[in-house]
């Protein structure tokens, strides 16, 4: 696994230069893992606030992605404090050069102690309005996953 303190805003920014002009790489089957939420910084690589990656980790925040049909992905974010869950899940997939990981959730659950108390199905968005991450740099191996979201901010997520 890779120290993480490795991996610094200005790091991560570099890396996402490089993703701009050459792409990635980043390819579907690195992407299959449970992704634990590291660290966050704004748009402009500035940390964000110190509470909200606290809170987020505490509240263990994860993105899993897994095989589905050929060439898509399932996704599945979560929260979850002891048996209490909030999961949203969906459909995702790969598209361009750099490439995004456009998706859509489909439906939300909240479980307590592994019983479904609410499931709901999701209206879906306008396909130029759905969600996406352009991913900057995968390492399967040292364990990080660092991305950019349509609203931004960075995002380095671990594998557990």
């Amino acid at each position: 696994k890779v120290s993480t303190s490795m991996l610094s805003s200005p790091k991560l920014l570099s890396l996402e230069e490089d993703a701009r002009k050459m792409g990635s790489g980043v390819q579907h089957a690195d992407l299959i893992a449970k992704w634990l939420l590291h660290k966050l910084w704004s748009k402009n690589g500035s940390p964000a606030p110190l509470g909200i990656t606290f809170l987020l980790r505490i509240l263990h925040a994860s993105l899993a992605l897994s095989n589905a049909e050929e060439g898509t992905l399932q996704i599945a974010n979560q929260v979850s404090i002891g048996p209490l869950r909030l999961r949203f899940e969906g459909s995702a997939n790969l598209q361009g050069h750099r490439p995004l990981l456009q998706f859509s959730f489909e439906r939300v659950e909240l479980v307590l102690s592994g019983r479904k108390l609410i499931v709901r199905d999701l209206p879906q968005p306008d396909i130029r309005q759905r969600p996406f991450f352009a991913l900057i740099a995968v390492d399967k191996e040292k364990g990080w996953l660092a991305a950019r979201g349509r609203g931004g901010g960075l995002a380095l997520w671990t594998t557990g």
